[in-house]
């Protein structure tokens, strides 16, 4: 049985000044709720819900050496390079996207 070929886009999630460094920012995107990073010139993109419970990890704090982000409710942080929770109560990882920036475009791979 044939498997269905997956489809990608590249998006444009939002502008280089739109996310302030060493901060995160929800854009919701082709139908994707994305929590946009920012740690200097680099640049993070994850979904926006927490695994644990349906909260906006946009509105949590960025851990910038340890490159992850934590859910404001309850605690946990998710890895940015990753995806997978680095500490309890969420026990699932978050979608991790595909990111570059362009100029002064951040693009995003939509799958």
């Amino acid at each position: 049985m044939a498997s269905a070929e997956q489809v990608t886009s590249e998006v444009r999630v939002c502008g280089v000044g739109d996310v302030a460094p060493g901060s995160a920012r929800r854009f919701d995107v082709a139908g994707h709720r994305l929590a946009v990073v920012r740690i200097d010139d680099d640049w993070y993109v994850v979904g926006d819900r927490c695994s644990h419970q349906d909260y906006s990890l946009s509105e949590g704090d960025v851990w910038e050496e340890e490159r992850e982000i934590e859910c404001p409710k309850h605690g946990s942080t998710f890895s940015l390079l990753s995806g997978e929770p680095c500490s309890l109560p969420a026990t699932r990882p978050v979608p991790v996207y595909d990111v570059r920036v362009d100029g002064d475009d951040v693009l995003v791979t939509i799958r």
